[in-house]
């Protein structure tokens, strides 16, 4: 009999993740407020709204959750009624059933931390955030880690990838990060999001035990300066101009993930050189390489 997987908010990782797991022999659900997104992906597709409990009580039963949702906007209330209150009622609904999921995965953000001088945060790391982004998060997280029901939260860095494109055009406009002060950036390929997903759903089925929190970034925490000087480099463009905050929140700490590694993933794309070729290649910012033709 196939393990079902629910994915609630099934979006690009949600896809990405729901390939891996079909390829894996899963039954694999995609439930989002609007589902015709899910045609030609290969999921079962349903529709959900999570701040309207008529349509969760229709949702099916999952050995396993994935609660992957992304607010609709950059505002407190969206923040909201996407995590915390969207959270709360899935696990209110999950939890009531006769047969109840094995195990909550909560999709978090590094948002959390509000570390900002270079520090290395891991996931004992004190948690202080100050904007609503991260107090909500953080909410979240713990309304999930208190339940009845097992979860694990999955803290990512900034995810990039096919179409996450933002910053490669910043430096073909020739802008670029001052190379002081220091600003840390952390990041995640959108595949290997789906990778530690996988990974870790697949050593619950195994009957391998999980921590409650993970911190999910790649290997090389590094100064923004030198991620996009590299860009530069690869897309043969000069800097032009200098912006002191390239990212939408100014941040700046070291992420450590050696709890991931220890727990047996490696990652696609270990640092920023491979994950952005990749998405160089990918974007069609840069030609083909010939031999993989």
């Amino acid at each position: 009999m196939k393990t079902t997987t629910l994915i609630l908010g099934c979006g690009d990782i949600g896809m990405a993740l729901g390939r891996e797991l079909r390829e894996a022999g899963h039954r694999v659900i995609g439930a989002r407020r609007h589902p015709r997104a899910l045609e030609g992906s290969g999921l079962e597709a349903v529709a959900v709204d999570l701040n309207d409990p008529a349509t969760l009580v229709g949702l099916p039963d999952a050995e396993t959750l994935v609660y992957v949702v992304s607010a609709d906007r950059f505002d407190e209330a969206a923040y909201r009624a996407a995590y915390l209150d969207g959270l709360t009622a899935v696990l209110a609904e999950f939890a009531g059933r006769n047969s109840p999921p094995g195990r909550v995965f909560f999709v978090s953000s590094t948002s959390v931390y509000a570390q900002r001088d270079g520090e290395v945060v891991d996931e004992t790391s004190a948690i202080e955030p100050s904007g609503f982004s991260g107090l909500l998060m953080h909410e979240a997280e713990q309304a999930l880690i208190h339940h009845d029901l097992p979860g694990t939260v999955v803290r990512f860095s900034g995810i990039y990838g096919p179409g996450r494109d933002r910053l490669i055009r910043q430096v073909g406009e020739g802008r670029i990060a001052p190379s002081s002060p220091v600003m840390y950036s952390n990041r995640i390929h959108r595949d290997d999001c789906a990778g530690v997903l996988a990974h870790l759903i697949g050593r619950h089925l195994a009957g391998e035990s999980l921590e409650a929190l993970y911190l999910g970034s790649d290997c090389e925490p590094a100064p923004l300066h030198e991620v996009m000087a590299w860009l530069a480099t690869q897309l043969k463009v000069e800097a032009t101009e200098t912006i002191q905050s390239p990212l939408r929140r100014r941040a700046s700490k070291r992420c450590d993930n050696t709890r991931l590694i220890e727990s047996g993933y490696r990652f696609r794309y270990p640092t920023y050189r491979e994950g952005y070729s990749h998405v160089l290649r990918e974007g069609g910012f840069l030609p083909a390489d010939p031999a993989l033709s």
